[in-house]
């Protein structure tokens, strides 16, 4: 099998090469539209991009919901993805979105650790329940947070297209950076921990994504015995978007319970 053909996902995406700066426009409207509501570079740690941009909604805040972006533990940081807050804003909630260390610099298991620490600087700010969701490499992190060896205050994650399993990472040429061995795909893989008692889980994945996603999704989902949705028609990089609907299947399953 080609494991690099079968993570690749631009490369099956009609038009992916331009979707990036897309993204980053969107999030730098959406910021420029919430005025003082959008504080933006908060620091969770001494690193350069131990940073968190925090958006808050109208009134008092029912509780955080927290969005870790994805791009391999390689790519982008959480200036591209701010448009993302919109369905949980109108919904009366806080967003919090941070940027980690990416690779080479850091590890994994580094990243998990930085997550950790946005978590509870963002918590402190915002009074409530606090639930995690992300995509990709960022869907891999936010299940590390409802994970039972982890201590963070989190009551809900929601991993959308997780990266569950590193193992099979470990056999891309992504791993000439991401330096994945033994130990750290056993420490650093969600679906080979248990879901920590007291924290709920969701798992979301596109119904057009590459089968390696579905499969992460479901290994998650069956592992956690927790309920998994394959959203109809979206791919890796839409399957996100319904995060900016407030009356979304993905919104009401990331806020359901809390």
């Amino acid at each position: 099998m080609d494991y690099d053909r079968e993570y690749a996902n631009g490369a099956f995406i009609p038009g992916s090469d331009a979707m990036p700066a897309e993204w980053a426009a969107r999030a730098a409207a959406f910021r420029e539209g919430l005025g003082a509501r959008a504080e933006c570079g908060l620091a969770y740690g001494p690193g350069e991009r131990q940073r968190f941009d925090l958006f808050r909604p109208e009134g008092t805040a029912r509780g955080l919901m927290v969005f870790v972006h994805g791009g391999y533990w390689l790519a982008f940081g959480r200036e591209s993805w701010s448009h993302l807050a919109a369905g949980a804003l109108a919904r009366g909630w806080a967003v919090a979105m941070p940027s980690y260390t990416l690779a080479p610099e850091a590890r994994i298991a580094a990243m998990t650790a930085e997550i950790a620490a946005a978590v509870r600087s963002a918590s402190a700010l915002v009074p409530g329940p606090v639930m995690v969701t992300g995509h990709s490499a960022g869907g891999h992190l936010s299940a590390r947070m409802g994970c039972a060896d982890m201590d963070v205050p989190v009551a809900r994650v929601v991993p959308i297209s997780p990266l569950a399993d590193l193992e099979p990472l470990s056999w891309t040429a992504m791993n000439d950076r991401l330096g994945l061995d033994a130990a750290e795909i056993a420490a650093e893989s969600p679906c080979r921990h248990k879901l920590r008692p007291g924290c709920t889980a969701h798992v979301w994945v596109g119904g057009i994504e590459r089968p390696a996603f579905l499969w992460q999704a479901r290994r998650l989902a069956e592992d956690w015995a927790c309920p998994w949705t394959v959203a109809p028609g979206r791919h890796h990089f839409d399957v996100i978007e319904d995060l900016c609907n407030p009356a979304s299947a993905l919104m009401a399953a990331c806020l359901a319970g809390l």
